[in-house]
């Protein structure tokens, strides 16, 4: 026998009761379903219903009360009763002449339910109640995963506002979905300000035709943007006690060449942080006339010693070219933040900063540098002169490292905790959420996760999202490639997503090699090994 005897006749049994409630505990409750009653309706309709992370709805006065389903459990002693636990998500209005349909749905619950009330089953009307995006500024990125003929949009304002993070193991799609992302926004934003920091070179071939891509071949970014800590990062050489005694050297001598410019005249306040251009030359010059007033010979004399000769290394070093070059001395932090922050209108609302060519001990003081320029612009242009900017940073375990504490580091955990008072979006892309800096994946109001093969980061995403979405978390690791679960406020209520497929020349260059396929043919080429020897010598592409 079922719990709720007569059986409806097959194309009404979505009218009828599937379940009740038993316990209502704060945002979720605990009830029955009878699993006769799941079984017809499974057959009566597009997707089944009462599984992991479908919709139910409950009516309580003149509202219907939207939940979903969290986990699930079989009553031995009757194979008809299925106990679940589902999580308050919404409520709408009752509509339609019998009161069955879903009217103005939205987020949070005015009234929760008694233990006794009814649970139905969402159906197609419901579900297109719930993901209905209205006026509201938003881009489709997929379907949702219940029903394929509902679209699945993010809402702009709060996926960018309050940042987002997309997470996924390697090969699970993680790269096409986020340019997926990117280019829905940019499509929908033409003048949009967007700089992406790509470590491996992935999105230059998707946003060739969208956007502007710059490596180490036209990047020209000057040494002189950086602050006295990022100048310690790349100039200072000493370790232990040794390294503040040179840090402090090289603050004296940075101030005292950045004050030689004409820029710096009339300044009430400069200090070695000061982004004014100065030459590496009267650095060196300086460091020197310092040594001077030292006694010859002096172990006092080692820290300056330490410091011209790293700063004569760089200049001498070509992979440094494109920001120690003598043609980056001249005043164009104007020009440069134009070309990065996308502040002209060209049409091409996405900037990406190719870094795989850029040396490797310089690569977190260029993401540091970048991600503190993109701050301090929003910072000093709030009011009238504000331009919203978004930063999104591929591989972002790499500079939020959780067992470090990095220029990169303090730069992104600034902008994750204050960016969104002034302006600033944060994307997080990592395949190891677990390596990221403690709160700073809690900062982002949406999570993108697709399928997490480790348990550690699996309870590290489970421990940052809402309680409500936890119970879609704990399917992650069951996700098929392009699928996902959207949790937090860029979208209408926490769901799993199947993403669409992106045009085949917008897909980023992220395919992995195919061991089976190259190594069934001869591959040596005399050629194409020079070809690769000379790259590798000249250091560039």
């Amino acid at each position: 026998m079922g719990l709720y005897e007569p059986q409806p006749a097959p194309g009404t049994a979505s009218r009828a009761a599937i379940g009740r409630i038993l316990e209502v505990a704060g945002s979720g409750a605990f009830c029955s379903l009878d699993a006769r009653m799941l079984a017809l309706l499974a057959a009566d309709g597009p997707a089944p219903p009462g599984s992991i992370g479908s919709h139910v709805k409950l009516k309580v006065g003149a509202r219907w009360v939207i939940a979903q389903v969290r986990s699930l459990k079989r009553v031995e002693a009757d194979g008809d009763l299925i106990l679940a636990g589902i999580d308050f998500v919404g409520e709408g209005e009752c509509g339609g002449e019998d009161g069955d349909a879903l009217l103005r749905f939205r987020r949070g619950v005015t009234h929760l339910p008694l233990p006794g009330c009814a649970l139905h089953a969402a159906d197609e009307a419901d579900l297109a109640a719930v993901f209905a995006t209205g006026e509201t500024a938003h881009v489709r990125i997929g379907t949702v995963h219940a029903s394929q003929a509902i679209p699945a949009a993010l809402y702009i304002d709060s996926l960018l506002s309050r940042h987002f993070a997309i997470l996924g193991s390697t090969g699970t799609g993680k790269s096409s979905a986020t340019a997926l992302v990117l280019h829905r926004i940019c499509e929908a934003a033409p003048h949009g300000h967007v700089l992406m920091i790509d470590p491996h070179g992935e999105y230059g071939a998707s946003f060739r035709h969208t956007g502007a891509v710059f490596d180490v071949t036209n990047l020209a970014i000057p040494y002189w943007l950086m602050n006295l800590e990022e100048h310690a990062e790349i100039f200072v050489t000493a370790r232990g006690t040794e390294r503040q005694g040179d840090i402090d050297i090289l603050a004296k001598c940075l101030l005292a060449a950045r004050g030689r410019n004409r820029a710096a005249d009339g300044l009430v306040r400069l200090t070695p942080d000061s982004p004014i251009p100065y030459l590496l030359s009267d650095l060196s010059q300086l460091l020197t006339a310092e040594m001077g007033k030292l006694d010859k010979g002096g172990v006092g004399l080692a820290p300056y010693q330490r410091l011209r000769a790293r700063i004569e290394e760089i200049k001498a070093d070509p992979r440094y070219a494109f920001m120690v070059s003598g043609m980056l001395v001249a005043d164009s932090i104007a020009p440069f933040l134009t070309r990065m922050l996308r502040l002209g209108d060209e049409g091409k609302p996405i900037a990406i900063v190719d870094l795989s060519a850029a040396p490797s001990e310089v690569t977190p003081v260029l993401v540091a540098l970048l991600a503190r320029l993109v701050f301090d612009h929003a910072l000093w242009s709030r009011g009238a002169d504000a331009r919203p900017v978004l930063l999104v940073c591929e591989e972002a375990h790499r500079y939020i490292p959780a067992d470090a504490d990095t220029p990169a580091r303090r730069a992104l955990e600034r902008i994750a905790k204050e960016g969104r008072k002034y302006g600033v979006g944060l994307g997080l892309v990592s395949q190891r959420p677990s390596d990221l800096a403690e709160g700073v994946l809690s900062q982002c109001g949406t999570i993108i996760a697709m399928r997490l093969n480790n348990e550690r980061d699996q309870a590290y995403v489970r421990s940052a999202v809402p309680e409500g979405g936890r119970g879609l978390i704990d399917a992650v690791p069951a996700l098929r490639n392009r699928e996902a679960v959207v949790v937090g406020e860029g979208i209408a209520v926490p769901t799993r997503i199947v993403f669409d497929a992106l045009e085949p020349d917008k897909l980023p260059a992220s395919r992995d090699p195919s061991f089976a396929g190259d190594w069934s043919r001869p591959g040596h080429d005399p050629a194409r090994l020079d070809r690769t020897i000379a790259r590798w010598r000249a250091q560039g592409r």
